[in-house]
């Protein structure tokens, strides 16, 4: 249960990078995203699941850190100030030309985006888990973003709304491969 909110807390983050990939520029990116569900133990959930994160023993958070940089992910999710999770995900410039993005996904997703003024409104719709969401990215520059999307989800057997805040901003180069 919590490896799955994990991964819906990614695919979240890595979606809102992917669909706003025509005005941002390649590099290392810190997504932070806040999340709110209308049911609080969903809440409670996640917010164990963030401190498990940060107390995981070393040999399991390099599995997890390997698992997610065959994703496009840098390090570990870490919970921010403001109690939201962020992580950071690299961009390379040949990604951003053909619009391909490091995304942790279960199962089939499919998504929409309309230009609007100042940003998109985008939606997606996945069958494992089954989820959908929309929402509007606001484009504050070519390095920055801010999106609000309410994604729609079932748990335990119950209908779930979820709203997510997120902002994006370019923090520099991506870090070397090892080789």
């Amino acid at each position: 249960m919590k490896s799955r909110l994990i991964v819906c807390l990614l695919l979240s983050a890595s979606a809102a990078a992917s669909v706003t990939a025509q005005t941002l520029k390649p590099g290392l990116w810190e997504l932070s995203n806040k999340m709110k569900s209308s049911d609080p133990k969903a809440d409670q959930a996640m917010e164990m699941a963030m401190k498990q994160l940060a107390s995981m023993p070393p040999e399991q958070r390099k599995q997890m850190e390997a698992m997610l940089s065959q994703h496009g992910k840098t390090g570990m999710p870490s919970m921010g100030a403001d109690g939201g999770m962020r992580i950071t995900t690299c961009i390379t410039p040949e990604m951003a030309a053909k619009n391909e993005f490091p995304v942790t996904q279960e199962g089939s997703c499919t998504s929409n985006k309309l230009p609007v003024p100042g940003g998109l409104k985008v939606s997606f719709n996945c069958t494992q888990p089954p989820s959908s969401g929309e929402g509007e990215i606001r484009f504050i520059s070519d390095s920055a973003y801010s999106m609000t999307m309410t994604i729609t989800s079932q748990r335990g057997g119950k209908p779930d709304t979820m709203t997510v805040t997120s902002n994006g901003k370019l923090l520099g180069a991506c870090p070397a491969k090892p080789k």
